[in-house]
């Protein structure tokens, strides 16, 4: 049985226990957010070393580490290096997005290497195996996809929502389409004056999933690339299919999640969730960003962030992080890691704003320990141990900020203001 049929019979399957206890939540309420299709935890049989997670409204916001390797730029040495880096920081989940090398043998290295759950996106493995878009067959597709989900890869973006009586709505957008699986499939349609291929083969795409407990990540080809083309024609039709094709995972007995926008700015983020969550039936929404203007190239992953926040705030469950080289170019590993923590600052933050278990009290742990000059645990309690301390640049035992120095440590200054008012207090008493 996948993780959503045993949800639905009410039995506790291991990794509903083990994600549920990651998130100090009860297993029964992960167990009825899952039956009900309002959570999701990404675990294929076939993925050993997993330790899922929750991913889902109810829970803490999870982040997303895309990697891969590319033809003479990126190798399998350097992204996995990126899945560690990935993994010390806390990261969720990361998307083996690989276009370079011996792509089965690199799937199998990162899933071997993962504790979290690994995403894949197979259309990229079809076109290369193909030559491109037009020697991709409706087998060919199927074939991939079954090898991606005998590997171990607990979800997959599936451009399924995407038809061919969308193409005419992509006319007069800015960017066009922007998604690489979405424009695959939308060539695909052109060339062959066909429906696309992952719509038509939806239900032998779920007796694979199902055999291997496989998450399906609708993917958003249509996704808008630019602030103009936010909210568009194009964007919400496919939404309406993704949401028909949400119907037909459960049905299936198949967990699904969302992809979502892209960019957007911040006064439709609000609209774009509430919608999402409406029309897709409260399926756990996994956005990209989303990136609130079009002009911060190089500061990505900030302007992410922002949106991230945002979008979380308001219903989005997973977040897909932004690296500073977006759109310039392919991220190495400080990049990385600058990514990650925008991301889960944006998470973080959103988590506090709705109430999500120890959000909040690991931000008072944290002013707790700033008040007390306890260095170790605020390097513990920071997002990024690491850097928090290699700033610090000082002597842990100092009891002043590290900013101000003895002389000015406004906080140095009140702690001893509190105590020469309890001397004063204690002396009228006595």
């Amino acid at each position: 049985m996948t993780q959503l049929e045993s949800a639905r019979k009410g039995v506790l399957a291991p990794e509903i226990v083990k994600a549920a206890a990651r998130e100090k939540a009860e297993a029964g309420l992960l167990l009825r957010e899952t039956a009900a299709g309002r959570a999701v935890v990404p675990a294929n049989v076939n993925h050993k070393n997993l330790f899922p997670a929750a991913i889902g409204g109810a829970f803490t916001c999870k982040i997303n580490v895309n990697l891969g390797t590319s033809d003479g730029r990126s190798g399998l040495k350097e992204e996995l290096h990126k899945l560690d880096l990935a993994a010390r920081l806390g990261a969720d989940a990361v998307m083996d997005l690989s276009t370079g090398g011996d792509l089965p043998k690199i799937r199998k290295e990162i899933i071997a290497a993962s504790p979290m759950p690994v995403g894949t996106v197979p259309v990229y493995e079809a076109l290369k195996r193909a030559g491109g878009v037009r020697g991709i067959s409706r087998q060919l597709l199927l074939e991939v996809i079954e090898e991606h989900a005998e590997a171990g890869v607990d979800f997959m973006t599936i451009h399924a929502g995407l038809l061919k009586e969308h193409l005419p709505l992509v006319k007069g957008r800015t960017t066009g389409i922007v998604s690489r699986g979405g424009a695959a499939m939308a060539r695909w349609m052109a060339a062959n004056d066909a429906e696309n291929p992952f719509y038509d083969q939806f239900d032998a795409i779920c007796e694979i999933f199902r055999k291997h407990d496989v998450t399906f990540s609708l993917g958003d080809g249509l996704r808008p690339g630019s602030l103009a083309d936010a909210g568009d024609a194009a964007q919400f039709a496919e939404l309406e299919k993704l949401g028909e094709l949400v119907k037909r995972s459960r049905a299936a007995g198949v967990q699904v999640m969302v992809e979502g926008p892209g960019h957007m700015p911040l006064d439709q983020v609000e609209l774009n969730m509430k919608k999402a969550g409406k029309v897709c039936h409260g399926a756990p929404f996994y956005v990209l960003g989303p990136l609130v203007t079009d002009v911060a190239a190089g500061y990505d992953h900030i302007n992410a962030a922002i949106g991230g926040a945002l979008a979380a705030w308001h219903g989005a469950s997973f977040l897909c992080y932004v690296t500073p080289k977006e759109h310039l170019g392919l991220p190495e590993l400080e990049d990385v890691r600058q990514g990650i923590i925008a991301s889960k600052i944006a998470a973080h933050a959103a988590d506090i704003a709705r109430g999500r278990h120890g959000a909040a009290e690991r931000d008072r742990e944290m002013s707790r320990a700033r008040y007390a000059f306890d260095w170790e645990r605020q390097f513990s309690l920071a997002l990024d141990p690491d850097r928090a301390r290699r700033y610090h640049q000082g002597d842990v035992r100092k009891k002043y900020c590290g900013m101000c120095g003895p002389k000015f440590c406004s906080m140095r200054a009140s702690r001893k203001l509190g105590k020469t008012v309890k001397a004063r207090h204690t002396k009228a008493a006595a």
